[in-house]
């Protein structure tokens, strides 16, 4: 049983959590301490404890890393890809918002903060919106109003000249 536990501990894929279980099983097996491996090893003696339960109880495979939860619902993940990739094609700009709520009518419930994940997983660039008036300006107006401003503005008086007829 050793020689597969460091064999497992070896192996190139095997993480470092792996590695550092099969360390735990094997102190534990030279007759350390709980408390002593943890503080060998730097982590709690309460983790320690629990590995060495789990593995007289799975064995090996209690050493790899268990995904809590469930698994994920890849239908889902392809419907709500499918109606961003839709809601995106349109010319226009959305906010997370904005795309939230669009997603309703594709009967899909999402906040704001979770449609940002689905568009990260998507690849979807964003830029923040600029607090600029600019592009709604008219031109030709801005320009009048600019000459009549500077038409109000005091002009400075000319060396050796009053500014008021005396």
């Amino acid at each position: 049983m050793r020689a597969q536990l460091r064999k497992l501990s070896r192996a190139p894929d095997a993480g470092w959590w792996v590695r550092e279980r099969v360390d735990m099983v094997l102190l534990a097996a030279k007759g350390w301490s709980a408390p002593l491996i943890a503080q060998h090893l730097g982590c709690s003696d309460k983790t320690v404890r629990r590995v060495l339960r789990a593995f007289e109880a799975k064995g090996v495979e209690a050493l790899e890393r268990q995904v809590r939860g469930p698994p994920p619902d890849l239908v889902q993940r392809q419907h709500v890809h499918a109606a961003l990739a839709a809601l995106l094609a349109q010319p226009r700009t959305w906010t997370s918002g904005q795309l939230a709520l669009a997603l309703r009518e594709h009967g899909v419930r999402l906040g704001a903060r979770q449609v940002r994940r689905y568009l990260a997983d998507l690849g979807a660039s964003w830029q923040r919106t600029k607090m600029t008036l600019a592009h709604k300006q008219r031109t030709d107006e801005v320009a009048r109003a600019r000459r009549h401003l500077s038409r109000l503005k005091k002009r400075p008086s000319r060396e050796g000249r009053p500014l008021l007829p005396g």
